[in-house]
């Protein structure tokens, strides 16, 4: 008989999600970042002391305030709904009717389960039914999503259901191809796995387009 506690540490081990949305409560945002920034950098203290770090060592005394600034600043800023990117789209004026790739967008994100990093490349793809999205938009849509604890499938279905509101189409891939530091570093500590997902809508999921993006972005998995 599996107790509460083991089945919550199998479920985090095994990369499991139960919710298809970021898990937060009602009052995530009744605090300020100041706030958060005040009450987490006390919770970094009590880690610390707790492990038998001495935060009077000039090294290590400003640690929990750069934890809780970059926490709340930085590597979850995309929890924040007022830092998601305005999607500028624009009328498809010179009638590009193929596919548009950007590939080998830089990702940084945190896996959920251990808040380690989890760094690699999303690939993203659509094909206009008479919108574009400028380029740099789609960089920032792969960030604003990858800036909270995560998991990868999850950010893959969010990048791909923004861009499809934005340009009003189904017609949108993404493939992220990553590394789990929570897999690399530790538990099987396997530094050359990587994990691949895939979200193919509309006519993504015709096999001969899905094979034309996966050989415009040189992945040889098959799906």
């Amino acid at each position: 008989m599996i107790n509460n506690e083991d089945f919550l540490d199998e479920i985090g081990d095994n990369h499991f999600s139960s919710n298809a949305k970021n898990p937060l409560r009602p009052d995530a945002f009744d605090l300020s970042d100041d706030e958060k920034i005040e009450k987490i950098k006390k919770d970094v203290e009590n880690i610390l002391q707790t492990l038998g770090m001495d935060l009077t060592d000039d090294s290590i005394k400003g640690t929990p305030n750069r934890v809780a600034k970059m926490f709340v600043k930085e590597i979850f800023g995309g929890l924040n709904p007022s830092k998601q990117p305005k999607a500028s789209t624009f009328d498809n004026n010179y009638k590009y009717g193929e596919m548009l790739v950007e590939k080998n967008i830089t990702v940084y994100s945190t896996c959920e389960h251990h808040l380690l990093p989890i760094i690699g490349r999303a690939h993203v793809a659509y094909i206009s039914n008479g919108r574009v999205i400028g380029l740099s938009k789609m960089n920032r849509i792969v960030e604003y999503y990858a800036k909270r604890p995560q998991v990868q499938e999850r950010l893959t279905m969010q990048i791909v259901q923004e861009l499809q509101k934005a340009l009003g189409t189904e017609d949108v891939a993404c493939v992220i191809d990553a590394k789990h530091l929570c897999v690399n570093s530790r538990g099987i500590k396997d530094i050359e796995s990587s994990t691949v997902t895939s979200e193919f809508g509309g006519r993504f999921k015709d096999p001969q387009v899905k094979r034309e993006l996966l050989d415009y972005i040189k992945l040889d998995t098959q799906f």
